[in-house]
C-alpha cells in the first residue's frame, strides 16, 4: 500500500452541564454517520491552533478560543480499495466558547452538531480517537463504515509537510540535552532540541524516545506535553538539493533522563545530527540555538 500522511487539529468543548460538543460525518465524509469531536485537516502552513478555531466555526457556527493543549494522537486507516494507508496525526486542544449560535454544517463533511451527555456519547458510533479522548470504550467500527471512493491526490513535488516530536530533556542535575544540526540541513551548526520526524504508523511519544537514543544515546521518559510549534519556510534548502515549501508541525514534551550518560550519536551516517551534549544553565549562555530551542529555553535570540 502507498503511505500517505495528514495532520489534523481537533477540539474538546464542554458546556456548563458537562456535555461535550460532537459532530456527525455527512455523506461526503470518509465515515458517514460516525461522530467525532469537531476539527479537521490543516491547510499548508497553517498553525494547528488556528486550524481548530477555523474548523469548529465551519462545522458548528461557534466562535471558540484555545485554552490548552490536551493530547497528540496518531492512527492509521487502510483504504484497501484505493491502495492507501493514511496516517493521521491529531493535535487536540481544549476549547472555550466565545460567541455564536450552534448550527449544523451545510454541504460539508459533517451534517449534525450536538451537545451530548457522556451517556449519549457512549450510545453513538464514535471515531476511535474520539472515544479515547472521552474515556469511552474504543469500539471497532463496522467493516463497511469507511465509504471513501475518490483517489488520494499525489502530494506536490515542491511542498512538504512534516510532523515531528521534540523534547526539553533534562537530567537530575538540571542540565539540558541539546543536539547540533549537521551540515547540509537547515540550521546547520546550531543547537536544537532532541527529536525529529515521526515514522508512518508511529505515535509521537515512542518516536521521541527513539530519536533520543539515535541522536544522543540516552534513555528517557516523557513527563508532560508542553506545546506545539509551527514552522513555515517557503524556500527551505536541505538534502533534497532544491528549495521546498516546507511546513513543519512540532509537538514538544518535557523528558527526564534519570541516568544520564556521555552523549553519543548512534543514528546511521548521513543523519541530521552532528553531535549532542549536556549543558548547564551557564553553558547555555551565548550558545547558538535554533529558534524553537531558544523559545523553549526562554531565550529571545535564537
Amino acid at each position: 500500500m502507498r503511505e500517505r500522511r495528514r495532520v489534523g487539529a481537533y477540539g474538546v468543548l464542554r458546556d456548563a452541564d458537562g456535555r461535550v460538543l460532537l459532530v456527525r460525518g455527512s455523506a461526503l465524509a470518509d465515515f458517514p454517520g460516525v461522530w467525532s469531536v469537531p476539527g479537521g485537516g490543516l491547510a499548508h502552513a497553517e498553525h494547528p491552533a488556528h486550524a481548530v478555531v477555523r474548523e469548529v466555526t465551519e462545522e458548528t457556527g461557534l466562535t471558540v478560543e484555545v485554552t490548552g493543549l490536551r493530547a497528540v494522537l496518531a492512527d492509521v486507516v487502510a483504504y484497501a480499495d484505493l491502495g492507501v494507508a493514511l496516517h493521521t496525526d491529531r493535535v487536540v486542544f481544549d476549547l472555550a466558547p466565545v460567541d455564536g449560535t450552534l448550527r449544523d454544517e451545510r454541504d460539508g463533511t459533517t451534517d449534525l452538531a450536538r451537545w451530548l451527555t457522556p451517556d449519549e456519547a457512549a450510545e453513538v458510533p464514535l471515531l476511535p480517537f474520539t472515544a479515547e479522548l472521552l474515556g469511552l470504550p474504543v469500539t471497532p467500527l463496522p467493516h463497511d463504515a469507511l465509504r471513501r471512493r475518490e483517489p488520494f491526490a499525489e502530494p506536490p513535488a515542491d511542498r512538504r509537510q512534516r510532523f515531528g516530536a521534540y523534547g526539553l530533556v533534562t537530567d537530575p542535575a538540571g542540565r539540558v540535552l541539546l543536539t547540533m544540526i549537521a551540515e547540509g540541513y537547515p540550521g546547520a551548526g546550531r543547537w536544537h532540541l532532541p527529536g525529529g520526524g515521526t515514522d508512518h504508523g508511529e505515535q509521537p511519544v515512542p518516536a521521541l524516545l527513539r530519536e533520543l537514543v539515535e541522536e544522543a544515546g540516552q534513555l528517557g521518559r516523557v513527563v508532560e506535553l508542553i506545546g506545539v510549534d509551527n514552522l513555515h519556510n517557503p524556500a527551505a534548502l536541505g538534502p533534497e538539493g532544491r528549495p521546498l515549501d516546507w511546513h513543519g508541525i512540532r509537538v514538544i514534551y518535557k523528558v527526564a533522563v534519570d541516568v544520564p550518560t556521555e552523549p553519543l550519536v548512534t543514528e546511521l551516517a548521513g543523519g541530521s545530527t552532528a553531535r549532542a551534549g549536556w549543558f548547564t544553565a551557564a553553558e547555555l549562555v551565548g550558545l547558538p540555538l535554533t529558534e524553537i530551542a531558544a523559545r523553549v529555553l526562554g531565550r529571545r535570540d535564537g
